[in-house]
């Protein structure tokens, strides 16, 4: 696959605050139900080098929400000739864990349509508070998965869109995705993992209860997250 435009430099910090403001604006979950969030990623080969430190984010975002009356997690991958897997819900990283650890990364295309059309489905059978998806690149017809994420957005599924590396098509069609559904989008690389953890927590924190579990979040890690409940007030 021929390699795209390099991205223009943008300044980290500013893509950081509008990631937070877009959180910010999103509709906490609804009732004494427990958050439901979909943790999606790209398992073709181009991502093997970050798959570990993956596994380990996810983890943190189950650790975050233990106190809240927990977060329960599907793990969708694609990757391979057409190989797209949905794991089960489940409450406890360790299981997610231990179903991701049996995943290796294979080569093939992106599947991002079949991944926005399971969340559809699973949220027709029960609430799903967001999807969250980390991925590199796009080789899909952007305006189906417009359609898609357009549909989720009517749904009340926001997409929380992660784009690691610099290719430009991915970018803008994640940014699409990630407008059409009413989620947010954020680029992140090897060198900014905890960033992207604290972000993820505060996904999953806000998914799991709310915007008052999210500034109690904030209040005791400090770090990024204090600029999301500073926005909420």
């Amino acid at each position: 696959m021929a390699k795209d435009p390099k991205l223009p430099k943008v300044s980290p910090g500013s893509e950081v605050d509008a990631f937070l403001r877009k959180v910010a604006a999103t509709p906490p979950p609804s009732g004494d139900a427990r958050g439901r969030l979909i943790f999606a990623m790209d398992a073709t080969a181009s991502r093997e080098p970050t798959w570990d430190q993956a596994s380990h984010l996810q983890a943190e975002m189950f650790k975050e929400t233990e106190s809240l009356g927990g977060l329960e997690v599907q793990l969708i991958f694609y990757r391979g000739f057409g190989e797209c897997k949905a794991g089960p819900w489940v409450q406890r990283s360790a299981e997610l864990l231990r179903f991701m650890s049996g995943v290796f990364c294979l080569a093939g295309r992106t599947q991002i349509g079949k991944v926005l059309q399971r969340a559809a489905k699973e949220t027709k059978a029960q609430k799903v508070s967001a999807l969250v998806f980390v991925g590199d690149a796009m080789e899909e017809d952007v305006d189906h998965l417009g359609h898609l994420a357009g549909e989720l957005g009517l749904l009340g599924v926001p997409c929380f869109m992660f784009h690691e590396g610099n290719d430009l098509v991915a970018r803008k069609a994640f940014q699409q995705i990630a407008r059409l559904s009413g989620g947010a989008f954020c680029t992140f690389d090897a060198s900014s993992a905890k960033q992207l953890r604290e972000l993820l927590s505060a996904v999953a924190v806000f998914a799991a209860g709310g915007r008052k579990a999210l500034a109690d979040y904030s209040r005791k890690t400090g770090g990024l997250v204090p600029q999301l409940t500073h926005q909420i007030k």
